[in-house]
Parts: structure tokens; C-alpha cells; sequence
């Protein structure tokens, strides 16, 4: 199969789990004996650009004429299977979708967030769940609330771009992958086209390395953001201490807004260890060492590579019993979940999960046999497949060349029956 994907890469100054998942799929693809084309531009381009160049991004966002005339004189000339659209926030624009629809290509696009339904795609504001823009014509709350870097102006393309184009992306598209049930469940309550919309998790790597102990640490991964949990679990981990501590330290990984918040809590502790951001071989051996994962997130996920990565380590997880936690931590099976914003309960869940080592590596087993299930390459590169050729038998009428992949009808996690098996 030949594919293009289209992706505007975020900032490199900030770990993105989306570029990763791009750049994991396309190998995996090309592994796989496809052969995968990318149509890119980078957010890092912008700082380059002339101060009237800078100045235009704005006006971009909505719609890039450039840009559907570059991808469509592309398309005509590879002729690709399907184009899997990723991100096209801010350089891209909804335009390539025109672009495959004038060379009549397939589309086949990947929701990593909520952009679909919130400007700045997160359900989530002034620390707390947020929906006001879900359902509604314009998205004018997000203005009003400067929801995208607490900015009015800023958030005006955005909300823009949202209003002027959802009938284009419902429309376009005829794949959307959904990265849970939860996400999905949201959007199609949201008016989204229910039949175009299914569930493919994200597929993690085989990271090489597991757990062989009980672990010696509990570590949280990620942004320090506010959103990700982080004062949070700080709290939690002071009531701990307050209390004797659970016989492990807590090392926090990452960069964000919160760091240097987080540098001097971390001061002259024993308890706490803050690491900074990891290389990719630093995440593997930490998590491989972990009694447990730590995903507190005050907003609804749409996935959680985190979680994955830790089960594919054969480690549990302490995840917010929130968005696409509830479907990947399985409470007392692969990890426990804590209520939402709610300190105590995530205090109680890491005593839980370090108070009992036996128990603790029988979730660790669990958890990686559910990682075999569900989120490692070989399913991974089944679904992409088996979404894309039901894209292109949509598309065609199910013409010769495009395999059969059952019956689409939805089933009650959100997902699709195909051959018998979800989408998830």
C-alpha cells in the first residue's frame, strides 16, 4: 500500500508524544513492507520566518492556499492508496483536505485530541473539565475565555478555523481513528458523523526491557503542566510524607511551566527525586524500574502513552478515573485508579500500590499481557491497515483491490466489528 502522511510537527523545544506516534507509525509501515511518503511542516520553521512572515501564521490556521496547492500537485503525481492526515495546526490548515479531495485520494485522519470540538482541544479550563464549545455552532466561549494560551487573539484562529471547517473535516474525511472509546463517545455526542468514526489505540514499542523486581521508585512522566496532575500529586505525595512516606521516592521527569515549581519542592528532599527531561533509553530504563507509573491528569486523556509504555514494561499504573485511563488501567487488575482532582484518593492509591509487592508484580503481569493484546506493533500495524483499506473500499464502492474488512457496523464500546475484532 502506498501512503502519504501529513503532519505539522510541534515545536521540538517541548516533547511531543504526537510527533512520536507519527514517527513510530511510519516505521512501523515501512516495516511492514508499505511504502509511506510525508508531507510536513514543522513548527520550528516560524522562528525563521521574517517578522511579516510571523505575523501571517494567523492567518494560516484557518486555511493555507500554499499548502493545498503544494499537496495536491503531489498528489496527482504519486498517486498515493490513502493520505493519513495527522496534525495541521498552524502551518497546514483543513486545506489539505480540499487538496485530496480535488485529486480524489482517500483520507484517512487520526483525532490525537479534541480539536474537532475545542479550539484548543483539551476539555479543559481554569482547572477543571470544560465543554461549553461542544456541540455548539461557534466557538465563541473559547474566545471569550482566551482558552489557547489564555489569549483572546490567539484563540481567535483557532475558533475560527474550528467554525469555518467542521462541515469540511466531517465531510472529507472517511476515516477518523478515534484513540479511545472515550474520545469517541465525546464526539459523536457532539454531532460528529458516528459511521466515520473509529477506535484505534495507539501502538507503544516493545521498549526490550521489564520490570525484575519490585521496583524502586514511583515515577511520574510527562508535562509539568497543572493539566497533567502535577501540583496534584505534589499534595498527595506531602500528605504522604507528612504521614512516614511509602518506602520509595518519587522521581518526576519532564519540562513544562511548572518546573521550576517543581525543582524547589523537589529541594533538599530524600523523597523526591526531580530528573528533568529524558532521553528515550533514560524513559525505557526509568519506567523498567518503577514499583508504578503515576498519571494524575486533572483533564480527560484521549489516550495515555504513558500507561501503554509502562505495561509494556510489565509495571502497574496509578491513573485519574477520567477519559481513556478508565479504558486502559483496569482497577486492580493492570494498576488502580484515584477519583479525579482528588488528592486523598490518589495518596491512598500509591500507598496501595507499593504497600504490597506481591500483588503489585501480579498487575505487572496483567498489564503486559494486556499490552500483547492491544497496544503492541503487531496490532498496531493490523488496525492501521485494516483502516486504511476501509477507507479505500468506502471510497470505491468496495472495488477490486480494495480487500473486504467486514462488517463497520458500530459496536458498543464505540468501536468497529471487523472480522470480528473492535477497533480499540
Amino acid at each position: 500500500m502506498h501512503v502519504l502522511v501529513v503532519h505539522n510537527r510541534y515545536s521540538s523545544a517541548q516533547p511531543s508524544g504526537e510527533n512520536r506516534v507519527v514517527d513510530e507509525e511510519v516505521a512501523l509501515l515501512r516495516a511492514g513492507g508499505h511504502r509511506v511518503g510525508l508531507f510536513e511542516r514543522r513548527s520550528d520553521d516560524i522562528a525563521a520566518r521574517s517578522l511579516p512572515g510571523k505575523a501571517a501564521v494567523p492567518l494560516l490556521v484557518p486555511w493555507n492556499p500554499g499548502a493545498r496547492a503544494e499537496l495536491a500537485a503531489r498528489l496527482r503525481a504519486e498517486r498515493p492508496d490513502v493520505v493519513h492526515v495527522h496534525n495541521v495546526f498552524p502551518l497546514l490548515s483543513p486545506a489539505v483536505i480540499a487538496a485530496c479531495a480535488d485529486a480524489g485520494v482517500p483520507v484517512v485522519a487520526t483525532l490525537h485530541n479534541y480539536t474537532q470540538v475545542c479550539p484548543p482541544g483539551t476539555l479543559h479550563r481554569d482547572g477543571r473539565a470544560c465543554t461549553e464549545c461542544v456541540g455548539s455552532v461557534a466557538a465563541l466561549p473559547a474566545v471569550r475565555h482566551g482558552c489557547y494560551r489564555n489569549s483572546r487573539l490567539a484563540t481567535v484562529p483557532l475558533a475560527v478555523s474550528l467554525t469555518v471547517n467542521r462541515r469540511r473535516w466531517w465531510s472529507g474525511v472517511d476515516r477518523f481513528f478515534c484513540i479511545s472509546a472515550t474520545q469517541r463517545d465525546i464526539l459523536v455526542r457532539s454531532g460528529m458523523p458516528a459511521e466515520r468514526l473509529v477506535v484505534k489505540h495507539n501502538f507503544v514499542p516493545d521498549p526490550g526491557i521489564r520490570r525484575t523486581d519490585a521496583g524502586e521508585h514511583l515515577l511520574f512522566l510527562g508535562r509539568l503542566t497543572e493539566a497533567k496532575g502535577v501540583r496534584l500529586l505534589m499534595a498527595a505525595w506531602d500528605s504522604l510524607a507528612a504521614d512516614g512516606g511509602v518506602g520509595v521516592p518519587l522521581v518526576l521527569a519532564g519540562a513544562g511551566p511548572l518546573e521550576s515549581e517543581v525543582t524547589a519542592w523537589a529541594a533538599g528532599r530524600e523523597d523526591v527525586r526531580y530528573a528533568g527531561l529524558y532521553d528515550p533509553e533514560q524513559v525505557r530504563q526509568a519506567v523498567a524500574r518503577s514499583v508504578a507509573v503515576v498519571a494524575p491528569s486533572m483533564s480527560q486523556e484521549t489516550f495515555g502513552l504513558v500507561v501503554a509504555e509502562a505495561m509494556a514494561a510489565g509495571v502497574p499504573a496509578v491513573g485519574a478515573a477520567h477519559g481513556a485511563f478508565t479504558e486502559l488501567v483496569e482497577d486492580g487488575a493492570t494498576g488502580l485508579l484515584h477519583r479525579p482532582g482528588d488528592a486523598a484518593s490518589l495518596a491512598s492509591c500509591l500507598r496501595r500500590i507499593t504497600a504490597d509487592p506481591a500483588g503489585n508484580r501480579e498487575m505487572g503481569r496483567t498489564a503486559r499481557h494486556r499490552y500483547d493484546q492491544s497496544f503492541s506493533p503487531a496490532v498496531g500495524l493490523e488496525r492501521l491497515v485494516e483502516g486504511y483499506r476501509s477507507a479505500i473500499a468506502g471510497r470505491s464502492g468496495g472495488a477490486q483491490g480494495a480487500p473486504p474488512v467486514g462488517n463497520t457496523d458500530t459496536d458498543p464500546r464505540g468501536g468497529t466489528r471487523a472480522g470480528g475484532k473492535r477497533g480499540q
